[in-house]
């Protein structure tokens, strides 16, 4: 038997053992950049990803088949469009990683939760407070001093890519809010069509291609298919279902504020397992970056 949670009513206890595999999600999120970028090359980047996907999506739709049959077809085509935004999103951030390091990708995506509310700003014109626009400049200054560890030169073609596709969440984001078809469908039933219309594009692209899935498949060892099983396994099934689990037990905003903390995982892993370094210049970006989003979060008080 269970009780509604309320937002900060949550005994300590109680509240430690919600909060704790979300933690463990952004943990596995802030690593998974690590990850793509060790079992990633340019040339591999279409096969990596149908593989990923095409792991875990048959497990989504057996979990979810009964939702499935019960969403409309205007929620069918609302969530194939969102996952032709969800695929560029992928082929952003993977071609991304192989390009830059992992901390600097964990860190520039994070931009998102700066982007998002700009972006809405605009769309909704409601102008944001000073405060936020200090904390978006902050953070666009931490972002600039990443990229420059090695002095102001030109970002790397990854960090461009990583940004690019911090502007594609923001714009998943904003579609999610505005197509009325898919509010107030079940996430289930929704992330599994946008994640077999993003493996649909990714095996389309890859039709033709020199490193198909089975051929890239085929070349992997146990450390490749160990990545592509924590990819698969941890940062995308686990991920959802402790998501789906936590947002029932405590307050959205908490499950986010947790989450939120997944650049700093990112760039934990990248420096401490990946061997990365930032440099004077980076270590200050990175910090501005996580002041910048983390001050951006808080609400208008």
């Amino acid at each position: 038997m269970s009780s509604i949670a309320v937002p900060g009513a949550l005994a300590p206890r109680r509240a430690w053992l919600t909060d704790l595999p979300v933690l463990l999600v952004a943990v596995v999120w802030g690593a998974s950049y690590l990850a793509a970028k060790d079992i990633t090359t340019a040339r591999t980047v279409i096969a990596v990803l149908v593989l990923r996907f095409a792991v875990v999506l048959p497990v989504l739709v057996i979990a979810g088949r009964r939702a499935l049959r019960a969403l409309t077809a205007a929620q069918w085509r609302g969530a194939a469009l969102l996952g032709l935004i969800l695929g560029g999103i992928f082929l952003l951030e993977t071609y991304g990683v192989v390009h830059t390091s992992a901390t600097n990708a964990g860190l520039i995506i994070s931009l998102t939760m700066i982007f998002t509310p700009l972006a809405e700003a605009a769309v909704t014109r409601v102008r944001p407070s000073r405060s936020f626009l200090a904390a978006a400049g902050v953070s666009m200054l931490g972002v600039v001093l990443l990229t420059q560890g090695g002095g102001f030169t030109r970002p790397s073609a990854g960090d461009l890519l990583m940004l690019l596709a911090a502007l594609a969440r923001t714009v998943h984001v904003l579609a999610m809010s505005r197509i009325k078809a898919v509010q107030g469908a079940d996430a289930l039933p929704l992330t599994t069509v946008q994640l077999g219309a993003a493996v649909a594009v990714f095996a389309l692209l890859s039709t033709g291609a020199d490193a198909t899935p089975w051929s890239t498949a085929a070349g992997f060892g146990a450390r490749e298919w160990a990545g592509l099983l924590f990819l698969s396994a941890f940062c995308t099934l686990f991920a959802f279902f402790v998501q789906m689990w936590a947002v029932r037990r405590t307050s959205p905003s908490r499950v986010s504020l947790l989450l939120g903390t997944e650049p700093l995982w990112a760039a934990a892993a990248g420096i401490a397992l990946g061997g990365e370094r930032l440099g004077a210049a980076g270590l200050a970006g990175g910090v501005l970056v996580l002041v910048g989003t983390a001050w951006g979060r808080r609400p208008p008080g």
